[in-house]
């Protein structure tokens, strides 16, 4: 692997105590590493509230403190928003009605039920078709020779599961992808609030149209297992099967695309990893584990204090929003040897890319799978492949990598 045109080094924030965190362009155009690494050893959890005109939150930045918020649901709770943009302009309009903002019985309720549509059956059904779409998007990427990684690659793979396991005509998923898109961020600075939640309106409405569909002639997939379920001893509402739909459309297929495209740019800046990875010695399993870690697409995750209560030896009242770095976290010296360096075949691998506790991601097995199979088709048929042009970056609070990645494959 060669680098072949560089990619540009972002700068350090001239003032590391005037981040606003709250603002996309600081995670998209700034190197916040060092930033990241003083948080970690002088102000774990930290107040941001140094910016007029905006809320106030708190900044969790040690894995130690970020793993305690999530092992305990009863004090920092998901159902008013699980996302900074949310929590800080009034809370989350699907509040008990999607998994991702839901707590307590409702959330283990139809947690359940959703577990049950990723079934083994199902997954194995969908690895195989993953794999198989995936080697000939590779293939077809190394034939042309040159590619946008992003556009022409990994946009197509996980948008092709979650749709395949919620029962999306193939006709349809290019529309969903670009809704996705743009409803948790944007390739360009400048995009408003407001075309964020024209696309997630419209994701809702398809939705609802499309569990309409199915509930009156079910298939063989996740939405259809829904609408035929009960929670309570009642049909689930249809309300709650949309907004989980939307909630499995923008995580599964937004962090495993940008996982996917950060981990192939981790692999041309390190050439002996991917002589390691190539060679057999790294396994597809731990690399797509330091992939995850690597990249950290969801970068943060939002919770809110359910009564006063303590984290990191910083009292917290209640009401107060509490913002988890998972970035950060993935970055603790503490619990990663040399966290700085990309290392395929790290072992042991205790990233939170996933989540963890009560509300650990429950696609992270299929995207797993995507991952895997995307590795597994570059190591196959993949010998070197190089930056062409330059990387365009994701312009997002929530998340965050690589959003076109132009490149030449040879075989």
């Amino acid at each position: 692997m060669s680098v072949g045109q560089p990619t540009r080094q972002r700068p350090r924030p001239a003032d590391p105590y005037a981040v606003n965190l709250a603002d996309p362009s600081v995670h998209a155009e700034f190197d916040l590493t060092e930033f990241w690494r003083r948080k970690r050893a002088e102000e774990p959890v930290s107040w941001h509230g140094h910016v007029p005109g905006q809320q106030g939150f708190w900044v969790v930045a040690r894995h130690a403190d970020v793993m305690d918020a999530y092992r305990r649901p009863q004090d920092f709770g998901s159902a008013s928003g699980n996302v900074m943009d949310t929590l800080l302009h009034g809370g989350d309009s699907s509040s008990g009605r999607m998994l991702a903002v839901s707590d307590g019985e409702q959330h283990r309720g139809v947690r359940r039920l959703v577990q049950r549509g990723f079934s083994p059956e199902l997954l194995d059904r969908l690895g195989e078709s993953t794999r198989a779409a995936t080697r000939k998007l590779v293939t077809r990427a190394v034939e042309r020779g040159r590619c946008d990684f992003m556009k022409d690659v990994a946009a197509h793979i996980p948008i092709a599961a979650i749709c395949e396991l919620l029962g999306v005509p193939d006709a349809d998923s290019e529309y969903i992808m670009k809704l996705a898109n743009s409803a948790l961020g944007s390739e360009a600075p400048g995009q408003t609030a407001r075309d964020a939640q024209l696309a997630q309106s419209e994701i809702l409405v398809y939705f609802s149209q499309h569990a309409r569909r199915l509930r009156s002639a079910p298939l063989d997939d996740l939405v259809s297992m829904l609408t035929t379920s009960e929670l309570d001893g009642s049909p689930l509402r249809d309300d709650v099967i949309v907004f989980n739909c939307y909630s499995l459309v923008l995580g599964g297929d937004e962090t495993t695309r940008l996982g996917m495209v950060g981990g192939l740019l981790a692999l041309i800046e390190h050439p002996e990893q991917w002589a390691r990875f190539k060679s057999g010695e790294i396994p597809v399993e731990l690399l797509v584990e330091e992939v995850m870690r690597w990249t950290t697409p969801a970068i943060h995750v939002g919770r809110t204090a359910l009564r006063d209560t303590e984290l990191g030896g910083r009292r917290i009242a209640e009401g107060d929003v509490v913002t988890l770095w998972n970035t950060s976290a993935n970055h603790d010296e503490s619990v990663f040897t040399a966290p700085e360096a990309f290392d395929g075949g790290r072992r042991p691998n205790r990233h939170v890319s996933f989540g963890f506790g009560p509300h650990f991601c429950v696609g992270a097995q299929l995207g797993r799978v995507e991952l895997s199979a995307l590795f597994a088709a570059l190591r196959a048929r993949v010998g070197r492949a190089e930056v062409t042009a330059p990387v365009g970056r994701f312009y997002s609070n929530f998340l965050s990598g690589v959003s076109s990645l132009p490149v030449e494959l040879h075989p």
